[in-house]
């Protein structure tokens, strides 16, 4: 079979199932990525060059949708590449979202065309909006509703469609919903398991491990979108309470949303607005992998905080490591943390709530341990990458 991967990050999410099928000698496996992707050791990748961003006379409302027209030109002319060599995929497995499938059909009609549908914007209900702190405009609700005009596309073309889980899957309208089918990509549970050894070196030199009071939090950067203000609220009163240690991990960008007004990134702005002991609260930065599991596998409670948005792999991780999660009782959270089973849930906005869901975690250990236990046994039986392979196989077709 002619595989044919297409993402502007490559592999992204379909890092396990691009290794996979490269390893088996039946098929032959390409890879389409932009200039600026890692790629994946096995995988030829063909690289394209987004050749101007969206000009700036364009309607705010439609920025992306034609940034998304310039994504899917700069992905079609390597596609007519690939035709005139002569390779003709029997599948291709996209991430739209940047609007690079555009025009597969229009080279490759015959071809099955697999989209990971990951989400669908709403102007209200969803994340925007969610967060009265930061009210949003007629203006932003226009732009929202307006991007969704390159999703509905990207929806209508393919043949199937994939969503990591069962909320990301009902945001998008009842009558694509048939073709999109729930299967998350997986996690690899094989490396990321529960280690009673397990150490971790802060920046100081000081070495955390398991089974010390340590309070983890791991975003890609630290934002609103994944509730680090909350959580700094939160600080003050977890370190009153609980003669713990507090390591935050992630960087200063922005993943989504935008920067605060009048700061240069979210850290600076909360430690004006909260006061820490920093001989506690440790801010390490964005950490190897490596790093990153043993600073999972220290941890005595992890917490995830996120708006109503795309589920993040570093809550399914923690609990394969066997932490015990204290997350916010937001969708897509609560499909998969049930509260005093196997993690605890908390109100978003509540900085009490949420020192008090900490402070539930680290009062008792052993009678936390059977919730930390069912957190890894329900990644594992759910959300690992054997899982994710044979969903993504069942709807590409074998």
């Amino acid at each position: 079979m002619n595989l044919l991967f297409i993402h502007q990050n490559f592999p992204g999410q379909f890092r396990h199932l691009a290794q996979f099928f490269a390893k088996d000698p039946k098929h032959k496996v390409l890879a389409i990525g932009r200039d600026t992707c890692p790629g994946l050791e096995g995988v030829h990748l063909i690289k394209y060059k987004r050749h101007r961003p969206p000009a700036k006379e364009t309607h705010q409302y439609v920025k992306t949708f034609e940034d998304g027209v310039i994504h899917g030109q700069g992905v079609v002319r390597l596609l007519i590449g690939l035709r005139n060599s002569g390779f003709v995929p029997d599948v291709v497995v996209g991430h739209p979202g940047w609007g690079e499938t555009l025009y597969v059909k229009e080279v490759f009609p015959h071809c099955r065309l697999v989209h990971l549908c990951e989400f669908y914007y709403h102007a209200t209900g969803v994340d925007c909006g969610f967060d009265p702190e930061f009210p949003n405009s007629m203006d932003d609700r226009a732009r929202i509703l307006s991007r969704n005009g390159l999703h509905l596309l990207n929806v209508e073309q393919c043949d199937a469609a994939i969503a990591p889980t069962e909320w990301q899957r009902s945001l998008f309208p009842t009558v694509y919903r048939p073709k999109i089918e729930v299967v998350h990509e997986g996690i690899d549970t094989a490396l990321l398991r529960p280690d009673p050894a397990a150490t971790y070196t802060l920046p100081d030199g000081r070495e955390l491990k398991a089974g010390d009071p340590v309070v983890t939090y791991v975003s890609r950067n630290l934002e609103p979108y994944r509730g680090f203000h909350t959580f700094m609220r939160a600080v003050p009163q977890i370190l009153k309470d609980q003669p713990c240690d507090i390591v935050i991990a992630g960087g200063d960008s922005v993943s989504y949303g935008s920067r605060p007004k009048d700061a240069p990134n979210w850290r600076e702005k909360m430690l004006k607005e909260v006061k820490i002991d920093p001989a506690r609260v440790h801010f390490v930065g964005q950490i190897p992998y490596a790093s990153y599991r043993q600073l999972l596998q220290v941890s005595a409670a992890h917490i995830y905080l996120t708006y109503p948005f795309v589920l993040s792999w570093s809550m399914l991780e923690a609990m394969a490591c066997g932490c015990l999660v204290v997350g916010s009782r937001t969708p897509p959270v609560e499909e998969v943390v049930r509260d005093g089973e196997n993690g605890l849930l908390v109100d978003f906005f509540d900085a009490k709530d949420i020192a008090r869901g900490v402070a539930r975690a680290l009062a008792d250990p052993v009678s936390m341990k059977p919730l930390r236990e069912a957190a890894s046994r329900e990644v594992r039986a759910k959300y690992s990458v054997e899982n994710g392979l044979a969903g993504y196989k069942r709807v590409i077709g074998l």
